[in-house]
């Protein structure tokens, strides 16, 4: 076990326990920032995290963002800038409570695949056993999606040798329907290479439509039981308009990265980031399939180029998770947010103002 490895599971248990303590009796530390008082605040302070995935599980909440670092790498439109090279989890155990950084929980280092750039992550949970999902370049500077495993939604994790066969580009994010099938979305444009693909296999040219045809959509698959691997092809999720026809290219509602899928009342809810209108939308739809339609708006810009966040269901409310650069006012130092979000009985959400 290389030696980072160990120190962060002596991180990671530390810190948990702390929180036990803290649960028993004890101080707890107050939380640098969060939903309680001041909405929209970052999570946590001490480092740089992006692009959250939030579960609820056992009653807390875990989120899996990015982890953005300093660099000197300069800003390109493959995003070389977002040279993150680890995970961290964060928790809290109650709305607005402290938040708990589980410290390191996988290095790329530890990923014998990868070689660089851990980009925006999801996680998922079957019978004890919690998913991570990741992008990360290859040595050939193709990103791919890989998956590694833990008993514990705090990590460390553990990755498997090799990435997933037929998934491919970035953005992963692992939606569980009523009936226990869950699926796998990923796909981001120009840095995260989805229009280099020619149905799924990579041609390494940068191919778009005509900006007056359907735009590039992302994918998605049905995961195999034991969650490790596509269980069938991958299929291009098509996003429609009001009149039912397909975004075009050059509609600035069309999909650029982002995806989340979530459920309410029935309604299945397709959100994602527009790219460069920089906020994040949602679609509606009867099937984890789609199609869906455009509905609005959940996230106006924030401050920085990119925009990417997650949607929960919490102690009978719903949260947004979003990132901001506010803080550091620099595009690859951003900030995990929470704030409340209001969804109708039909499905239609609120637009949050950062």
């Amino acid at each position: 076990m290389p030696p980072h490895r160990r120190a962060a599971q002596v991180v990671a248990g530390a810190v948990v326990m702390t929180a036990l303590v803290g649960c028993q009796g004890e101080p707890v530390p107050e939380p640098t920032g969060g939903v309680s008082g001041e909405p929209g605040a970052p999570l946590v302070d001490g480092i740089f995290t992006a692009d959250p995935s939030g579960h609820v599980w056992a009653g807390g909440l875990y989120v899996y963002p990015s982890h953005d670092v300093p660099t000197d790498v300069a800003p390109d439109d493959d995003g070389s800038q977002y040279d993150m090279r680890d995970y961290h989890v964060l928790s809290m155990g109650r709305p607005g409570g402290p938040v708990t950084d589980h410290g390191v929980v996988l290095d790329v280092a530890d990923v014998p695949w990868a070689e660089k750039q851990l980009w925006a992550p999801d996680a998922a949970h079957k019978d004890g056993t919690y998913y991570l999902y990741f992008p990360a370049k290859a040595p050939d500077g193709v990103f791919r999606i890989g998956v590694a495993t833990s008993t514990d939604p705090a990590g460390p994790f553990v990755a498997q040798p090799e990435p997933m066969a037929g998934a491919y580009s970035i953005d992963p994010a692992v939606f569980t329907d009523a009936d226990g099938a869950s699926y796998l979305y990923t796909g981001g444009l120009r840095g995260g290479q989805l229009q280099r693909y020619d149905g799924d296999t990579y041609t390494g040219r940068d191919v778009y439509p005509a900006d007056d045809e359907p735009a590039i959509g992302p994918r998605v698959a049905r995961l195999s039981d034991d969650m490790l691997q596509l269980a069938e092809p991958a299929r291009e999720v098509v996003l429609l308009d009001e009149d039912g026809v397909p975004l075009t290219q050059g509609d600035p509602r069309r999909f650029f990265e982002a995806s989340w899928m979530f459920a309410t009342g029935g309604t299945y809810c397709f959100m994602y980031s527009t790219g460069d209108t920089h906020r994040l939308a949602y679609a509606t739809g009867g099937s984890p399939y789609g199609p869906f339609t455009y509905r609005g708006t959940v996230l106006d810009p924030v401050q920085g180029w990119t925009t990417h966040g997650s949607v929960v269901e919490w102690d009978g409310a719903w949260y947004l998770l979003y990132h901001s650069a506010a803080r550091s006012g620099r595009d690859n130092l951003r900030d995990v947010r929470m704030v409340r979000l209001e969804l109708g009985p039909d499905g239609t959400i609120a637009t949050v103002t950062p």
